[in-house]
C-alpha cells in the first residue's frame, strides 16, 4: 500500500502567529508617549447592548488639540459606561465628561507615567506571546494527529522543528517590538 505524504498547515500557524504580531502593533500605536492620537481609545472595548464594542463604534473621536482626545458619545444612555471603559483601562487617563463629550487630558509623560505605560506595553507583548504559544500547541496537535495517522517519525520531528522555528522566530519578533516601543516611551 503507497504511504501517502502528510501535510501540516504551516501557512495557516504562520498567518496566526503573523495576527498575533498585527494586533500588538495595533495596540503599541494605541501606547502614545505624550501627543493626543485618536488610536488611544482603539484597544477600549465597552459594554454596549450586550456585546464587546469598540469606542469608534460608539461615537466620533476627535484630536481638537495636542493633548486632548474628544469622544462625542452618539448614544447618551452609553457616557457612563465609555467613560467607566476609559477609567477601567490602564491608560492612566481621567475622563472628564461634559454632557455628550467625554474629554480625555493627556497628562505630560513624567517618569511614573512612562513606567506605567512600558508595563502596559510589556502585558500586551505578553498576551501577543500567549496567542503565539496557542498556535504552536495547534500546530503540535495536529502533528500528534498525524502521528496516529501515520506520519513517519522522520517526519515527525521534520514538522516539529518547522512549528518551533515558527515560534521562536514569533516571539523574537515580540521581544525585538516590545524593546523597540518601551525605549520610544523612555525617551523624554
Amino acid at each position: 500500500m503507497a504511504h501517502e505524504e502528510i501535510e501540516i498547515d504551516t501557512d495557516d500557524l504562520q498567518r496566526r502567529m503573523d495576527g498575533a504580531m498585527a494586533a500588538l502593533k495595533h495596540e503599541f500605536a494605541s501606547l502614545r508617549t505624550g501627543r493626543a492620537s485618536a488610536s488611544i481609545v482603539d484597544p477600549i472595548m465597552v459594554d454596549a447592548y450586550g456585546q464587546m464594542t469598540p469606542i469608534n463604534q460608539l461615537g466620533t473621536v476627535n484630536v481638537p488639540e495636542p493633548r486632548m482626545v474628544v469622544i462625542n458619545v452618539w448614544d447618551k444612555g452609553m457616557i457612563s459606561k465609555v467613560e467607566k471603559a476609559i477609567r477601567e483601562s490602564g491608560i492612566g487617563i481621567n475622563p472628564v465628561t461634559d454632557g455628550p463629550l467625554i474629554r480625555l487630558p493627556i497628562p505630560e509623560l513624567n517618569e511614573e507615567r512612562r513606567k506605567q505605560l512600558s508595563k502596559v506595553a510589556a502585558g500586551y507583548a505578553e498576551n501577543a506571546k500567549i496567542a503565539i504559544r496557542n498556535v504552536r500547541r495547534d500546530g503540535m496537535d495536529q502533528i500528534k494527529k498525524a502521528k496516529s495517522a501515520g506520519m513517519s517519525e522522520d517526519d515527525q520531528k521534520m514538522w516539529s522543528e518547522e512549528v518551533q522555528d515558527m515560534t521562536d522566530k514569533a516571539i523574537a519578533a515580540v521581544d525585538k517590538a516590545l524593546e523597540a516601543k518601551q525605549a520610544e516611551i523612555m525617551q523624554v
